[in-house]
């Protein structure tokens, strides 16, 4: 399969998944049922998100060119893709990436998230049949060229371990950081609120800690992520925040709270579900002295990636800052 064709799959698949036709909402409802944390609303707008960021196809044939990706793969090869299942479509860059490289596709899914890309499959193998051998989903991931595989620190052992004697890339926990000057506006808060609560949180471009300047009000913050109040009716979510607030309570720590997010101050930059981690700095430009640059996606404020694009990346902002496509041309 040559790029132009392969070009052409990606960006019909991108138009599909901004459409409403019955089978995705078929595939939608199916996977919301699966996993109660994959609301309808936000498989949609994961779909839309990635249409729009990878897989357009003025997008794709500038990738293509700034890698020098061959027209005919002079030699292709197979990858493991083991994927997470955090948020709806996380592991689609992984996908894209390899099948514009033109190397073949081994996919091992989540269990909280195997409906959605076997549907995707189904609408490729639709565009061009011959997919079917390029991209595969198995449960059982042998004799592969190399692997990518994405999970937590402690999969990440024996993900070294199986995969040690080939080519890999091993991705471990992280998560986002949001440096905040006091001075933002209503319209960048209410961004940023989406960056923390997006997908309830559970990404690893979803901000998790804040950096605040020393006698931050933080009622302007506290008010903007009132747009989440919604999830006070979201079982799952409600009962993380109960069970947060309770320990605080119970624990006699100081919080803020609006009723649907628990705001403590912590240095971990990992915070659970429901609950915002907050630091204090005086100076602005030392914060980045005081994170684990090995656990930090990315950084969002002024300055960085702006607030509201967290959770909108590009299909060349790799994940851990590794460059996805150079380690597949590698392969070659």
């Amino acid at each position: 399969m040559n790029l132009s064709t392969r070009i052409s799959v990606l960006f019909r698949l991108g138009d599909y998944l901004k459409t409403d036709v019955p089978a995705y909402d078929e595939a939608i409802l199916r996977a919301s049922r699966e996993n109660k944390w994959f609301t309808q609303e936000y498989i949609k707008i994961a779909g839309k998100a990635i249409a729009e960021s990878m897989l357009n196809k003025a997008t794709l044939e500038s990738i293509a060119e700034q890698y020098n990706i061959l027209p005919h793969p002079s030699c292709s090869k197979t990858v493991g893709l083991v994927m997470a299942g955090n948020i709806p479509y996380v592991g689609v860059q992984d996908l894209v990436c390899t099948f514009l490289a033109g190397h073949k596709s081994r996919i091992k899914t989540s269990s909280k998230d195997s409906i959605l890309l076997s549907h995707l499959l189904e609408v490729m193998v639709t565009v061009d049949p011959a997919v079917a051998e390029w991209i595969k989903i198995q449960d059982m991931l042998k004799d592969c060229d190399a692997y990518i595989a994405t999970g937590s620190d402690n999969s990440a052992r024996y993900f070294e371990f199986y995969f040690s004697k080939y080519p890999h890339i091993i991705r471990k926990n992280r998560t986002s950081i949001g440096i905040l000057d006091g001075n933002e506006t209503a319209e960048e808060l209410e961004n940023l609120a989406d960056d923390i609560q997006m997908y309830f949180g559970l990404g690893c471009r979803n901000v998790t800690q804040i950096w605040v300047p020393e006698g931050y009000d933080f009622l302007p913050l506290l008010n903007a992520l009132r747009k989440y109040d919604e999830y006070k009716n979201h079982d799952k979510y409600r009962n993380n925040f109960d069970y947060q607030l309770t320990i605080s309570i119970m624990n006699n720590r100081f919080y803020m709270s609006n009723d649907s997010i628990v705001l403590l101050e912590n240095p971990s930059p990992f915070s659970p579900i429901s609950q915002l981690h907050y630091q204090f700095y005086k100076d602005k430009n030392s914060v980045s002295n005081h994170l684990d640059k090995d656990k930090i996606q990315c950084l969002v404020g002024r300055g960085y990636v702006p607030f509201g694009r967290a959770q909108q990346p590009s299909l060349t902002d790799f994940p851990d800052g590794v460059d996805l496509l150079e380690f597949l041309k590698s392969l070659t």
